[in-house]
């Protein structure tokens, strides 16, 4: 009879940043019963996955064994930890646990897809703890950019893990709790056999920094603007806003918050009785009559989403409201890799109407809410792990994360995500490989990464589309011309001449000529008319279209 192990698999968020999905397993081999850590997505760029709404792990693997999954929990409400929750949870059926902030945001998300809010149950605090087959878990607070972020304690039989979740050492955070080193060391000296920690800025050798030194530079800069001041961040840092908006009251300006994911970030955190002091706000209709240079606006887009307030005020206005020369755009907030291209087009295109723009260059006027180097070692510390294992960040980032703990004596491995892990012993040791990947969210349909439906998309872009209907009589003989639709190419070609009538005078030609023995077979004719718009279309063009045969044969009855 096999042994009861403890094992880790990651299914997201090990080897990228985003898309966190943890699982924890308890019992004989292949009998485990689990519990899932985050459901969140990652966000879609047009050259890789145009037209894609949102990236979510693919958790087919964990669907195949929803039987044996005991709970999901919920670390904090980013999107790429709460992101995929409505969109997957109807795969897996088992109940959420979070606290109180994401618990409301989980609802919401829920309230949206249709699904049954009560099936999020919020939870307080550790001691407070949610028994979850051989699983006893208990959120802690951790400071972050956003309220109530925690880590887990997970007590098992074979001992004790911590999930960091995603945290900084911040003793001053303005909204949510700030780091408890006395709590942290009480957790790390009842033995902790394995802490799974945030890498994300584990190449930052300084300490980080608090949400409170922002407010003195925000406050100079704005007060050194002439016209109207515009900032974003991301919509779930209400600590931000509030640090923002502050700094606006203070230098005796109005503020005007636009973007519905941020009105809702701000409003469930006043319902959840975390944002008392946030200064008034009036709507975009009474920003229109307040002078430009007592106006602050708050706005969404600070990773160059294209519908975005940021985009939209950058392509000319958003609710009646426009930027011109002598405001300022202030983007309080970090760039994520991959979304460069998107935040210079909207910098490029408030700086083309004679708008100043302010980024973080400086490091003055954001935080990370990720935990630097020195802070890493300072939760190593206080946790003193038998083994840690790195996670939430890219393959480098766990790797130095790894060298780290290795170098503090600490038993590491870098475990990317579809590695199953086996706890049990005082070292960490790979046992197995889970499929894993994605599955996009396009429109309101989920699709697989391997369906083609995205490839195709791909590859239209690239090349453009061809359609060919041709109409043929029983025995193969076309009855008429064919004819040639292109899309996404250009309409002349090398020789001059429209490039749909020398695909259809090819075809033409090529009827003409072709055997009975072509015409009378649907397969046949329709590889052949393929091959002359793929040589038609290099020849002219260049190009490799996708194309499309449509051939119309008449039955006589």
């Amino acid at each position: 009879m096999s042994r009861d192990r403890l094992i880790y698999v990651p299914l997201g968020g090990s080897g990228e940043v985003g898309m966190n999905a943890y699982v924890y397993g308890y019992g004989p081999e292949g009998r485990e019963r689990l519990i899932l850590v985050d459901m969140g997505v990652t966000f879609p760029d047009m050259d890789s996955t145009p037209g894609v709404d949102l990236i979510l792990p693919d958790l087919g693997w964990l669907e195949k064994r929803a039987d044996r999954l005991e709970a999901i929990f919920i670390t904090h409400a980013h999107e790429d930890h709460v992101g995929a929750l409505a969109h997957l949870w109807s795969k897996l059926k088992a109940p959420v646990f979070a606290r109180n902030f994401t618990a409301r945001i989980a609802r919401n998300k829920m309230a949206e897809q249709g699904l049954d809010v009560d099936e999020v149950t919020t939870v307080e605090q550790l001691p407070e703890t949610v028994e979850a087959g051989p699983f006893r878990v208990q959120f802690f607070p951790v400071s972050h950019s956003l309220p109530e972020a925690s880590g887990l304690v997970i007590d098992t039989p074979a001992g004790r893990v911590v999930h960091s979740g995603d945290f900084k050492v911040d003793l001053t955070p303005g909204v949510g709790e700030p780091f408890d080193e006395d709590m942290l060391r009480g957790i790390g000296a009842a033995g902790v056999k394995a802490l799974i920690c945030d890498s994300t800025n584990v190449f930052q050798p300084d300490p980080g920094r608090s949400e409170a030194s922002l407010g003195p530079a925000l406050s100079e800069l704005i007060q050194n603007t002439r016209g109207m001041v515009v900032a974003t961040t991301f919509a779930s840092n209400v600590a931000r806003l509030r640090t923002l908006a502050m700094a606006a009251r203070d230098c005796g300006r109005s503020v005007c918050v636009m973007g519905r994911a941020m009105l809702r970030m701000i409003d469930t955190a006043r319902e959840a009785g975390l944002l008392h002091d946030f200064p008034a706000t009036i709507s975009p209709e009474e920003a229109k009559a307040i002078p430009r240079e007592n106006l602050m606006l708050l706005v969404t887009g600070s990773q160059g989403e294209r519908r975005a307030a940021s985009a939209q005020l950058s392509r000319g206005a958003y609710m009646g409201m426009t930027l011109k020369e002598g405001d300022l755009f202030l983007f309080s907030s970090m760039t994520i890799p991959g979304n460069e291209r998107g935040v210079n087009l909207i910098a490029n295109a408030f700086s083309e109407m004679g708008v100043d723009v302010v980024d973080n260059a400086s490091r003055r006027y954001h935080v990370s809410g990720h935990p630097n180097r020195p802070d890493l070692e300072k939760m190593h510390a206080l946790m003193r792990p038998e083994m840690l294992i790195p996670n939430h960040g890219d393959h480098r980032m766990l790797r130095e994360h790894a060298r780290v703990a290795l170098a503090a004596g600490m038993r590491s491995a870098v475990i990317a995500n579809g590695t199953v892990v086996d706890l049990t012993d005082s070292a960490p040791q790979v046992v197995d490989e889970v499929p894993t990947g994605r599955v996009y969210l396009d429109g309101n349909r989920l699709v697989g990464a391997m369906d083609g439906v995205i490839r195709d998309r791909i590859r239209m872009a690239l090349g453009g589309h061809v359609l060919v209907t041709l109409i043929v009589e029983e025995d193969g003989t076309a009855i008429g011309e064919a004819w040639a639709e292109t899309l996404g190419l250009a309409e002349t070609g090398r020789s001059g001449r429209p490039l749909a009538e020398t695909i259809e005078d090819e075809i033409a030609d090529f009827m003409a000529r072709v055997d009975r023995k072509t015409r009378g077979d649907d397969d046949k004719l329709n590889e052949a008319l393929r091959r002359i718009v793929r040589q038609v279309t290099m020849e002219e063009l260049g190009k490799r279209p996708e194309i499309t045969i449509v051939v119309s044969r008449m039955i006589d009855d």
